[in-house]
Order: C-alpha cells, then sequence, then structure tokens
C-alpha cells in the first residue's frame, strides 16, 4: 500500500508539473499577444475618434471581449478586469446594425467611450510592463535552477551503474524538459546509442565490468558519434584521469560530489554552444531544419553505418505542388510563410532518427533509418493527409493549404548517394505525372503507391474541430488535449469552420460564440439549415465570456450539447471534452 500511494503521490507531482509548464508557456504567448492587442486597440481608438465607423467599433468591441475572456484564464485577473471595463463601456455598440455610420455620429456616449478607454489603455500598458517583469523573473528564480535547460528540448543519455544517482539526476533533467534515457552499463549504452540520436552524453569512468573508458574507444571509432558531445562524471578528482579524458576527446569533466544547479549550468553552456554551431554551418535560415551541405555529409555517415551494422534505409524526395503559384500570385513572403509551415509540418511528425533537409527551392528530403519503403511511404502519406485536411500557413487572415509529390527509394547495396537521390527523384517525377498531390514508391521498391485518398491510421483517431479567433487559447487547449487519443484541427473564424465541416465529419467540436465574420451561433444556425453536411452525432461544446442566461439557452436550442464560460477552468473543460467524445 505505502508503493502504491507513493505512486500515485508521484503521479500528483509530475501532473502538477506538467500543468505549471503548460500555464507557463501559456502566460508567455498571452502576454506576447495581449502586447498585440494593445496596439492594434490605441491604433483603432484613434481612428475611432477622428473617423468613426462601425466595422472598427465592432473590431475594437471584439478584442477587449477576447481579452476579457482570455486573462484570467492565465491568471492575469487585473488584466480582465480592465477589459471587462472596457466591454462595459462599449456594449452599447452591439445595437447599431452595421454600416450605420450617421447613427453613430449621433450617438452621445461616443466621446465618452473613447476618452475613457484612453485611460483604460495607459492601465493595460502598464499591467504589459508588469506582467514582463514577473515572467522574467519567474524564468531567473526557478527552484530548480535549470529554466534555461528547459528551452533546448534536449535528449540526453545518462550513462553510470550508481542506480540512485542515476534515478535523481534523470527525475532533474526531466523536470528541465529533457528527454532522457538511462544506461547502466557500457553495453547498454551502445545499444541505446544505436537505436536514438543523443544531444549529449553523461558518462561515468569507474564501472563494472567495463569502465567508461571502452565507451570512449566505441565514440571514437564510429563516424557518426565521434563529434557528440560528452560530459565524464567522475568520483576521482585525479589530474591523470582528467587529462586522458580531454585527450579522448571529453568535453568537460565534472567531479562528484556535485550540484545539480551546476551539472545543468555546464550541459546547457555545451549544448548552446553546439546549437549555435550547428544553425550557422548546417541549417536552412529560412525554415530551421538541414541544408543540403548538412544533408551530404551526414547521409555518407548514415551509409558507412549501415555497412558495419546492416539495416534498411529509405529515401524520401518532396516537392510542394503548383508552388509558382503561390509566389506569382501572393508575392514570395507569403511563398517564404508556406515553406517554413511545411518544414514544420514534416519536422514534428517526423522521429528524432529522420534526416530532414531543404534541398533546395520547394525541394525537401527525407533520409529515414530502419525503415524500408513501404513503411517511409506509410509515413509520409500520413503527412501528406495532414497537410491536406489543415492550412501551413496563414496570412491576413487567409489560410494557405498545400499538397506535395514525393517518391520513395530504398537503399540498395552498391548504389551510389548521386543514384539513390536520383531514384527518390524519379519517384517525384511520377508522383507529378500521375496528377500530384500522392506518394510514388520507385518500382524496385514496392508495386502499389497508396492511395492519395486512403485513409490513414490517425484518420481512424476521433477528430475534434477548435473554433476560437482568440489563437493563444487554442493553442492552450491544444497543449491541455493533445495527450488524448484525438486528432486535432483548428480553425479561427466561423467561415473557415464551415469549409473544414463541409470537406470532413468531426466527432466534437469546441465552438466560441463570439468571433469575426462568422460567430458560433450564426454557424450553428447555418450547420442546421443544411441537413445535407453529414456531420452524423458531432457533439458541440460552446464558449463564451458572457454569461447571459438568454445565450445559454440560445445554444443548447440551436444544437450545442454543452456551455462554458469565460473563464474556465482546463482540466474541467478536459472532463467534458471526454464525456463529449466518450474517451475512457
Amino acid at each position: 500500500m505505502n508503493n502504491d500511494k507513493q505512486e500515485h503521490i508521484k503521479d500528483k507531482d509530475l501532473d502538477a508539473d506538467k500543468d505549471a509548464r503548460i500555464m507557463r508557456q501559456g502566460r508567455k504567448l498571452f502576454v506576447r499577444e495581449f502586447d498585440k492587442q494593445i496596439q492594434q486597440l490605441q491604433l483603432l481608438l484613434t481612428t475611432i475618434q477622428s473617423s468613426p465607423i462601425s466595422d472598427d467599433v465592432q473590431q475594437f468591441y471584439r478584442i477587449v471581449h477576447t481579452v476579457k475572456g482570455s486573462a484570467p484564464i492565465f491568471g492575469y485577473q487585473r488584466i480582465g478586469k480592465l477589459a471587462e471595463e472596457l466591454v462595459r463601456a462599449w456594449e452599447w455598440t452591439q445595437s447599431i446594425a452595421k454600416g450605420s455610420e450617421t447613427a453613430l455620429l449621433a450617438v452621445t456616449p461616443l466621446e465618452e467611450s473613447a476618452a475613457y478607454s484612453q485611460d483604460v489603455l495607459r492601465q493595460m500598458n502598464m499591467e504589459y510592463d508588469i506582467c514582463v517583469t514577473e515572467l522574467h523573473m519567474d524564468e531567473q528564480q526557478s527552484p530548480s535552477g535549470g529554466s534555461l535547460l528547459g528551452t533546448l528540448k534536449s535528449r540526453l543519455l545518462l550513462v553510470d551503474d550508481d542506480e540512485v544517482l542515476r534515478s535523481y539526476l534523470t527525475r532533474r533533467l526531466q523536470l528541465d524538459d529533457c528527454v532522457v534515457d538511462e544506461a547502466a552499463d557500457v553495453e547498454s549504452a551502445v545499444k541505446l546509442l544505436r537505436e536514438h540520436t543523443y544531444d549529449l552524453v553523461t558518462l561515468d569512468l569507474m564501472m563494472h565490468p567495463q569502465s567508461g573508458y571502452e565507451l570512449f574507444e566505441f565514440l571514437k571509432e564510429d563516424p557518426t558519434l565521434k563529434w557528440l558531445p560528452l560530459i565524464v562524471l567522475s568520483g576521482r578528482n585525479d589530474l591523470h584521469d582528467k587529462v586522458r579524458c580531454f585527450h579522448l576527446g571529453a568535453d568537460d569533466y565534472v567531479t562528484k560530489p556535485f550540484q545539480y544547479e551546476e551539472l545543468a549550468a555546464r550541459i546547457y553552456g555545451l549544448l548552446k554552444r553546439t546549437k549555435n554551431f550547428e544553425q550557422l554551418a548546417f541549417r536552412d535560415p529560412l525554415t530551421g531544419v538541414f541544408n543540403r551541405r548538412y544533408f551530404d555529409l551526414q547521409i555518407g555517415l548514415e551509409l558507412q553505418r549501415i555497412e558495419r551494422y546492416p539495416a534498411p534505409i529509405s529515401l524520401v524526395f518532396i516537392d510542394i505542388d503548383r508552388f509558382k503559384r503561390i509566389n506569382d500570385g501572393f508575392g514570395h513572403h507569403v511563398g517564404d510563410l508556406v515553406l517554413q509551415g511545411l518544414a514544420h509540418l514534416l519536422q514534428v511528425n517526423l522521429r528524432a532518427t529522420d534526416l530532414l533537409a531543404r534541398f533546395g527551392g520547394e525541394e525537401f528530403v527525407i533520409a529515414l533509418p530502419n525503415t524500408t519503403a513501404a513503411q517511409a511511404m506509410r509515413i509520409v502519406q500520413h503527412i501528406l493527409d495532414k497537410a491536406r485536411q489543415n492550412p501551413v500557413a496563414q496570412y491576413e487572415g487567409k489560410p494557405f493549404f498545400v499538397t506535395f509529390s514525393a517518391g520513395v527509394a530504398e537503399w540498395q547495396a552498391g548504389q551510389s548517394v548521386a543514384e539513390w537521390i536520383s531514384k527518390a527523384d524519379d519517384g517525384m517525377y511520377q508522383a507529378k505525372q500521375q496528377g500530384r498531390n500522392r506518394v510514388v514508391g520507385t518500382q524496385d521498391d514496392i508495386s502499389t503507391t497508396p492511395s492519395s485518398n486512403g485513409a490513414s491510421s490517425a484518420d481512424k483517431k476521433k477528430r475534434l474541430l477548435i473554433v476560437d479567433d482568440d489563437s493563444i487559447l487554442r493553442a492552450i487547449l491544444t497543449s491541455q488535449l493533445e495527450h488524448l487519443p484525438i486528432t486535432i484541427t483548428h480553425a479561427s473564424n466561423g467561415e473557415e469552420a464551415y469549409r473544414l465541416l463541409e470537406e470532413s465529419s468531426y466527432d466534437a467540436c469546441i465552438l466560441d460564440g463570439m468571433m469575426p465574420k462568422v460567430d458560433g451561433f450564426h454557424l450553428l444556425e447555418k450547420l442546421k439549415k443544411n441537413p445535407s453536411m453529414a456531420q452524423g452525432d458531432m457533439k458541440i461544446l460552446m464558449l463564451s465570456a458572457k454569461k447571459k442566461e438568454d445565450d445559454l439557452v440560445r445554444g443548447f436550442q440551436m444544437g450545442a450539447d454543452d456551455y462554458m464560460t469565460k473563464p474556465f477552468s482546463l482540466v474541467e473543460l478536459e472532463i467534458r471534452v471526454k464525456r463529449l467524445m466518450k474517451l475512457a
């Protein structure tokens, strides 16, 4: 029972730590967005005072309404109250019809509301300065002393036969957002190094049956690992040992006993220098993924590894469909946003061991170790399905969807890198000739191609649509719900949501009541008038910053299944979503 109780306490601690991290991230996002919102409000107020039009007044009202609902969720009660004061000051505008400029000019409260708003905006600016200072102090005073290390999101390997120390370091590093693997001996460490890609290794010298020096030899002989940052942790404060370790390639040497804060600072410093060098030398500056130079270097090392430890490896060549139309129609700045968006989509859906690089222009190449051509095709098809469902970029409120054509080739013994790339490139051209928007394997590797309209494994998950014009709240809701076995899609307004609902079906929808263009209530009305839309049993959870009973009744009458008023508890929202979607 004691063990069960300890495990329960441990799980609660982990959950609390996760919630705290999510809240910290949410606060940063909120403060960043709040700065933009204050600037928008100030600009709109200046315009309203000189030349009032209903569109500007309505936009001003929508922004303060959004802030009123969002600020308290992240603990900024004072900002929420200031926004609430502005909502009350401009509530009279909701009774004026759109485009009624004459009526607006005749309204007495206009000058009074504008003058009052100037004072409230000054207070909001002061609150913003306080928020920035608090966030800075929170980072500096993190009890773990390793808040900076958490920004790097690194994967580390700890090699030490002291189980107590290993367990302690793993726990502390995980609290600093590191992914940590453990090895109690050299043999286990070698196995993990062959299976995963690490950012840094810590190594104890005095281990049994093999000493840490044995791992030095392994790392030195493997060309794919010889540049891996390595910190020696040793109980011996011996000059000879230190000199020997540095000669063998150690980057740092820490003597036990040590303080965790010092070790975390050393790890951070070493990783930061490594990542800065990598960023300058091997990263594409626009997309942040690896460049052609790094790919050419790394792919040769991967093939050397395969010669020693035979395993399949596949190459994918990707070209964005009709990319020139985007550049010509909307400008190169929009084309750059699309490139960044697709690179991000590829990156978050690949494994840490996969190698993604921008090959040039709108072309990307991916090397997938330990992957057959058939497996690679399924992986890339899954990513293509996601690209079809969600925009990869947005500019001035317009979403940009893209598809791509991809060729897949599995490496064959005796093939040169140039021949291998050419083979994958041929597959990509076949995909273009077959109508684009598909993945094609070369004939030697695979006889069939996944259907361009086939369902992927991700499609079998239950699907949730989040519709809210507050991008920060959408991000927070996603962070809170992404651990559930569901696929989450976003829409920033009712128009975009309606289009998505026309194209696909969803199991549930979180719907904000007040949005630009088409608000939540009008979207429900449109859905009700169009029974041909195949939404089946989609459950709807309405969100609103208004506590009016008639809004609640109106929502339920129009088909909502549940209703929550902002600000709300994220934990309670998750419980309600799970209930609506019938998740265990």
